[in-house]
């Protein structure tokens, strides 16, 4: 398996050749799309994409952490994180790509 990163710049040029837009519009178009995306999960929304999975914000609790190094406890604050779930039809693509 290759160690490949998919950019904004792959994606606007796969809207170029799939749909037909000029590479100008397709990168406002793959802009335009990210930025609803982070905008809605800035604003606490859920983000379901069919067949892809599910972006959502999650509260974590203020908890009590220990530095690997020395066994100091240390707090750790509240914070939100990001969490994806893939839906099963991209669990198993993915799982597909593993078997052979």
């Amino acid at each position: 398996m290759t160690e490949k990163t998919l950019t904004r710049m792959d994606l606007s040029e796969a809207v170029f050749r799939e749909v037909g837009l000029s590479r100008n519009d397709s990168a406002e178009l793959v802009e335009s799309v990210l930025q609803e995306v982070s905008d809605a999960l800035v604003n606490g929304e859920q983000v379901k994409i069919s067949s892809f999975g599910t972006f959502s914000v999650r509260q974590k609790t203020a908890r009590v952490g220990r530095n690997p190094k020395t066994g100091e406890e240390v707090p750790i604050n509240p914070r939100r994180v990001l969490t994806f779930r893939p839906s099963h039809l991209m669990k198993d693509r993915v799982a597909a790509g593993n078997k052979g």
